[in-house]
């Protein structure tokens, strides 16, 4: 009979010593933008869209035919540091405090520096419908995600110095543009112009949430409730989130749901607002009947399996993990998505696969995408037996 918590712990050594092996470096979906080709797109938003597509959706990795280098990753550095911290806890080895300190103080002093207050971004350009993303300016997104990272080792080491890192990405936060509707205000995915999308206003709260049970922010605290009126209202009635409110952003997907619950569960439990208890029972509800096939295959949309991505199994393996708390099924369900994607996503050398296609296996390894998130979903679910 198969040792689950044996497999757990070899793929998590593997991808571990995979990316210090690295060094922290390498590709990501989006990166197209950084080739050498660029030049010939003119500027032109849909010639830089197709070259990013082309990049990200070829079977075969072009990027070091077309001069796209391995890069740093800001939030790789929060996973990381996320997933250290909870082997630290885990076991109580020193070496993996060390790591996540490491890693906590590189995204100190590696903060976007066009802003005063801490707040992380990419280092490439990125182009999408909503428009340009100039490489290092920060987003929500990962900027939140960071922040739980600081929260969680401000917890477990006591270092006011984490505490107030968090803080002043509140105050980022707070500072970014809002979407104000008669049913709730929407936290903008951007600081240089609005852009309302459901998972990084819930991002947005949970970490304004979490904070202020520290800060005592009274601000903070309306803020991130207004943001969960927004998108709890708009919450479709079989438990299903829209990427977006717009009509080109109306699709339904594994990860962005993932990232809708684990904000919601956390703005509750830090707040003892049971406002939205039933939207979050209806949201998890929707998530573990939808996205997942009997053998623990994560499904990219509701409504079809491919492309299986690692992201949609990392961010489903942690978030089921985090529900394991309250449903006895949800851990049953991450070791048997785990142990699906260990089987058929994880290479020999350590890092996790791209994707999966109906006739391929996209092998290329992304960073944050696959092996950081990786990491942190697994570290999580080994807390758990």
């Amino acid at each position: 009979m198969r040792d689950i918590k044996k497999t757990l712990e070899n793929s998590i050594q593997k991808v571990e010593k995979w990316v210090e092996n690295n060094k922290y470096r390498g590709y990501e979906p989006f990166d197209g933008l950084s080739s050498y080709i660029r030049p010939l797109t003119f500027g032109n938003l849909f010639a830089e869209r197709i070259l990013q597509q082309i990049v990200r959706q070829s079977p075969i990795n072009l990027r070091p035919l077309m001069g796209v280098k391995v890069l740093e990753s800001t939030k790789g550095r929060g996973f990381m540091a996320w997933g250290y911290l909870k082997m630290f806890k885990l076991t109580g080895n020193h070496r993996y405090k060390e790591k996540a300190i490491n890693c906590l103080e590189w995204l100190i002093q590696n903060k976007s520096s066009k802003y005063s207050n801490y707040s992380w971004g990419n280092y490439f350009d990125f182009s999408s419908r909503s428009g340009q993303l100039p490489k290092s300016e920060p987003i929500i997104v990962w900027s939140s995600l960071i922040g739980q990272a600081f929260l969680d080792a401000y917890e477990l080491i006591s270092d006011q110095k984490y505490l107030k890192v968090a803080l002043s990405i509140c105050e980022w936060i707070k500072e970014l543009p809002r979407e104000v509707t008669h049913s709730g205000t929407c936290i903008s995915y951007y600081a240089f112009r609005q852009s309302s999308i459901h998972n990084s206003n819930m991002l947005g709260a949970a970490m304004l949430a979490r904070t202020a049970k520290f800060s005592l922010d009274n601000e903070a605290l309306k803020i991130a409730k207004e943001a969960m009126i927004y998108s709890c209202s708009r919450q479709l009635s079989d438990g299903a989130w829209y990427y977006g409110e717009s009509a080109n952003q109306h699709w339904i997907d594994n990860f962005h749901t993932a990232y809708n619950l684990d904000s919601l569960s956390c703005y509750i439990n830090n707040t003892n607002d049971k406002t939205f208890e039933n939207n979050l029972l209806q949201g998890y509800q929707y998530f573990i009947k939808t996205f997942f096939e009997e053998n623990g295959r994560p499904k990219y949309y509701h409504n079809k399996t491919y492309p299986v991505d690692i992201q949609c199994a990392a961010q489903a393996i942690d978030t089921l993990a985090l529900f394991s708390e309250s449903d006895k099924s949800a851990l049953k369900l991450a070791l048997t998505v785990a142990e699906w994607t260990i089987d058929n996503m994880q290479d020999e050398s350590g890092c996790f696969y791209y994707r999966e296609l109906p006739w391929i296996k996209v092998k290329t390894p992304m960073l944050h995408w696959g092996q950081a998130t990786m990491y942190k979903g697994l570290t999580h679910l080994l807390t758990k037996l």
